[in-house]
């Protein structure tokens, strides 16, 4: 039972995917930091009259953050995401599949190739003429 766990832990891919996680959670604080300390500010100054609380709208009293609609943050969120997903993207995926490949494998690659069922609209195999129901509920002749 262990040399089997032992086994899968030592396999390429789940190695490769424990790099890439330690990888991407350790920048992921670095484009934290870049967001909060550079993107926040930038955000918050297109709006300099809401007391320090940024970019966004005041619904309740005058500088109670409890009632401020913060849409600075939420800018800052997308920038993190796309950031983090363009780096994640860059310097881990496109690696990785230029490895695989060379090993002979192909990953991420593109789906597979479907059409239209002409009855129900669903997505099927591009051999086929009709999803697996529709063929199915045809009358009795």
């Amino acid at each position: 039972m262990l040399k089997g766990f032992k086994n899968f832990l030592m396999r390429d891919d789940v190695i490769t995917v424990a790099i890439g996680l330690v990888v991407a959670l350790a920048f992921s604080n670095l484009v934290e930091a870049f967001t909060k300390s550079v993107i926040n500010p930038l955000v918050s100054a297109t709006q300099p009259d809401t007391g320090g609380l940024g970019l966004g709208y005041q619904l309740g009293e005058a500088g109670n953050e409890a009632t401020f609609v913060d849409i600075g943050a939420f800018i800052s969120a997308i920038i993190y995401f796309i950031v983090f997903m363009a780096t994640i993207y860059f310097f881990i995926v496109l690696p990785y599949k230029h490895i695989q490949k060379r090993r002979g494998k192909t990953v991420f690659g593109d789906p597979a190739p479907t059409k239209t069922c002409a009855e129900c609209c669903s997505e099927i195999a591009p051999e086929a003429s009709k999803c697996k129901f529709c063929a199915s509920s045809q009358p009795a002749a």
